[in-house]
């Protein structure tokens, strides 16, 4: 499976609105604590919006909503893991993204049969206390080893000029939050964001032409 380098995670589908159509390729929802009826009206404003735009929507957590909404992607964190229908999951067709943390977590997301993995915080983030320390752009070298082919993602106080070093280091996709909603200018961070991943990003192989050899 092939995911974008850039991976945007916003709480909200008007950052979906606001953004996606500025050329982002891959975002996740991510909202906490809100009436399910409230998370339902988000997720399809966000599928509409994902839709139009070709970008793959990833939904945080709300796996059973994930699932009525005919989603395409969920992503878990290990608790979530735990009290998720995986079979559920796994039939709705849905693909799996899951958080680790440390070798532990990394062992039992594996176990998970994932389609892809997040290891963070690379840095120390402001996004939300953190128990576990920074795992530092080497340790994702030590992840790209034991995932083997499976797409890597890097998360955690990364920014447009930290970049270089995360793919350096393994991971094939750099995940961010905080570099742009809490900028002064997050349509222009953005777009620094799609510049910057432009180089690590795989063209999608060409249609055959009229007239080409079969």
């Amino acid at each position: 499976m092939r995911l974008d380098p850039f991976y945007l995670i916003v709480d909200s589908a008007a950052w979906i609105e606001r953004l996606v159509p500025l050329g982002v390729r891959l975002v996740q929802l991510r909202v906490k604590d809100r009436p399910a009826a409230v998370l339902r009206e988000e997720i399809r404003r966000a599928r509409a919006v994902c839709a139009a735009h070709g970008a793959q929507l990833v939904v945080n957590d709300h796996w059973r909503l994930a699932i009525e909404e005919g989603c395409d992607f969920v992503h878990l964190g290990q608790e979530d893991l735990a009290e998720a229908d995986r079979g559920a999951i796994r039939r709705a067709g849905l693909k799996l993204g899951l958080s680790t943390h440390d070798e532990t977590e990394l062992d039992t997301a594996l176990a998970a049969d994932p389609d892809y993995l997040a290891l963070g915080p690379i840095w120390p983030t402001i996004l939300k206390a953190m128990k576990w320390a920074p795992q530092t752009p080497e340790r994702l070298g030590e992840w790209r080893r034991r995932v083997g082919g499976l797409p890597l993602v890097a998360i955690g106080g990364i920014t447009v000029e930290r970049l270089p070093e995360v793919f350096a280091n393994g991971a094939d996709v750099a995940a961010v939050v905080t570099d742009i909603t809490r900028h002064a200018d997050p349509e222009g961070r953005t777009r620094q964001w799609l510049a910057a991943t432009a180089p690590y990003r795989q063209p999608t192989p060409a249609s055959p032409r009229a007239g080409d050899d079969a």
